[in-house]
């Protein structure tokens, strides 16, 4: 999936990847070979380098992590293709459970904004008048750097210093000097400077992964298939419902219970600058009330009770992921 820059790497990118061995392959040791899975791999998720954590996850799921004698040791071949296939598989099931947002800069979404000239004389007006500040109807050649950092990532624009060509670009239209420019000066600067750095990103494309974290159901999904984790929530609902002076409703118990514990779930904590997540606990616990839950919950009930919250939040966040890091 992906919005403009932003794309999500939920292992959807590595499901069709497949990795031909040649004949030199042949005498591949274990860890010549997972050198050459994740070099398949980073190639396939736009160049991104695999962090050391994932690559770890994904051993473990095939319970090849630590072992010396797989990394030392020749393979077959039909026994690397298998090998290699399980490992590229485990790192997309460890994506879909915790995917990666990135940023993925190749000059695309510069280009869009720069081909509509309506929205590209919107955007380079509301940064002329942004860094005017004293209303001077000029400014100097200099802050096109700034308007840069303003559009930012979000708009296709890597930071310096992550593409150090961007100050050889700069310089080469003058956009470093004292001199000063009108409005329809600067537009036209700007656009001359996006152009190029446009065509540079398409000729190296850079990838920065952001701090961006998605919920998604996967977590939800996990902890729903192993009864005792459910009843450790069960357990701690019941000792909450128990050490209640005096006893509230059922449904704000168990919504108080989630807006506080949420996040060791995989449920996103209720947040004011995300409509969504508000919109989330509304639609699960509204259908509570309209089921006119009673405030006295046997045992069982209650594990039954909260069997069916978690799954519709599962069910929803599986439809609608999560995103948090983007407005909090």
């Amino acid at each position: 999936m992906s919005d403009g820059p932003l794309t999500v790497l939920d292992g959807t990118h590595l499901r069709a990847l497949n990795v031909t061995l040649t004949p030199s392959d042949a005498a591949l040791t274990g860890a010549q070979l997972l050198d050459l899975a994740d070099s398949a791999a980073s190639a396939s998720l736009f160049g991104l380098t695999l962090p050391q954590t994932l690559k770890a996850s994904a051993l473990q799921r095939i319970n090849l992590l630590n072992d010396d004698v797989f990394l030392r040791t020749g393979l077959a071949p039909e026994q690397a293709s298998h090998t290699i296939k399980l490992y590229i598989d485990a790192i997309a099931d460890e994506l879909k459970d915790d995917p990666i947002v990135a940023a993925v800069l190749d000059g695309k979404t510069i280009r869009l904004f720069l081909e509509d000239e309506d929205d590209f004389a919107m955007i380079a007006e509301n940064l002329f008048t942004d860094l005017d500040a004293e209303d001077k109807g000029k400014i100097c050649k200099s802050e096109i750097q700034n308007a840069l950092v303003q559009m930012g990532v979000e708009m296709g624009v890597p930071p310096k210093s992550e593409f150090p060509q961007l100050n050889s670009i700069l310089k080469k239209h003058g956009a470093e000097g004292e001199e000063e420019l009108g409005q329809g000066q600067f537009a036209l600067l700007l656009q001359n400077v996006l152009q190029e750095l446009a065509e540079a990103l398409a000729e190296k494309p850079i990838i920065l992964v952001q701090n961006i974290k998605i919920a998604n159901g996967s977590k939800l999904r996990k902890l729903l298939i192993d009864e005792k984790q459910v009843n450790n929530v069960v357990e701690k609902i019941q000792q909450e419902k128990n050490g209640e002076k005096q006893s509230s409703g059922i449904v704000e118990l168990l919504r108080s219970f989630v807006e506080k514990n949420g996040s060791d779930l995989g449920i996103p904590p209720p947040s004011e600058a995300n409509e969504a997540v508000t919109l989330l606990y509304d639609s699960v616990f509204a259908d509570m009330e309209n089921n006119k839950i009673a405030s006295e919950v046997g045992s069982d009930g209650l594990s039954n009770l909260v069997k069916e919250i978690l799954e519709e939040f599962a069910e929803l966040l599986e439809a609608n992921p999560v995103y948090q890091g983007l407005d909090n």
